[in-house]
């Protein structure tokens, strides 16, 4: 929240006969903003303060810092500033409206991360340029992502491996049909441990190593042959490499040590039961 943390009153606020308003200073410290940036949206009519000090210090009041709480979520979402301007200043439009449309549009975006974690996930895993698709069928498959981007990496971290050549003849062996389902079966995986970890199941509970026997198993079915020392493997890539962390993390911060752990106690709960 914007106001988190601000406590702090007015020293001519001090007796509580007036509302309790925030320096400038305040403000952009809470917000993570800048100083300036709060005189800019001030000059530009977009978050102005409710008041000013006889001597002219910008003051604000609980309602500003809900009005910069709304433009910091529109700008996140990547609108331009005369765009939110508009939004906000819209009579038909009150908090609750904005909170759902904001939600709205967040879900979205988080929807669209799980999509590309799942296709870069595995394009790392593999090389998938032999994929035989005409130039329209990859672009409704992969998006704005571009497979050869990772095809060297790939290459250099498992071309020597039997694991390698065995991904690559099955990919290479997919049809459209195939990579949607294989995709949308990662990214309902994402979307099971997510739900898992924000109910509080623990890593090493029956459910999240269900769930990491069942990542285990598509990888197998679709890829190659994932033993569990490589699937501890890959969780550990998981959590090292920035890139997959990006991805997990879009969903829920920790999603991915989540997603390790649960993945070493599913190949732990093997070999004791082996």
């Amino acid at each position: 929240m914007v106001n988190e943390g601000i406590t702090m009153r007015d020293p001519v606020n001090a007796d509580n006969t007036e509302s309790v308003d925030y320096a400038v200073g305040q403000v952009a410290r809470v917000a993570a903003v800048s100083v300036r940036t709060l005189h800019h949206y001030d000059e530009i009519g977009l978050v102005s303060p409710g008041r000013r000090t006889a001597a002219g210090y910008r003051r604000y009041s609980e309602a500003d810092l809900q009005r910069l709480q709304h433009v910091l979520f529109y700008r996140e979402l990547g609108f331009a500033l005369e765009d939110i301007t508009a939004i906000l200043d819209d009579p038909a439009t009150d908090t609750l409206a904005h909170l759902r449309r904001q939600h709205e549009l967040l879900t979205r975006r988080i929807d669209r991360l799980r999509s590309m974690a799942a296709a870069v996930e595995h394009a790392m895993e593999a090389n998938v340029l032999n994929i035989p698709l005409t130039p329209q069928e990859r672009f409704e498959v992969f998006g704005d992502f571009v497979p050869e981007d990772h095809d060297e990496e790939a290459r250099r971290r498992w071309g020597h491996t039997g694991t390698w050549r065995q991904s690559r003849a099955k990919m290479a062996a997919m049809t459209k049909a195939d990579w949607a389902r294989f995709t949308g079966e990662a990214a309902q995986t994402v979307r099971d441990f997510t739900e898992a970890y924000l109910a509080g199941v623990p890593a090493t509970g029956e459910r999240a190593m269900e769930l990491a026997e069942g990542h285990r198993a598509h990888l197998t079915r679709w890829c190659y042959d994932c033993s569990y020392d490589l699937h501890r493997g890959l969780g550990d890539m998981y959590v090292a490499d920035g890139r997959f962390a990006a991805g997990y993390e879009a969903s829920a911060a920790g999603l991915t040590s989540y997603i390790r752990d649960a993945i070493h106690a599913n190949a732990d709960r093997a070999e004791h039961s082996g």
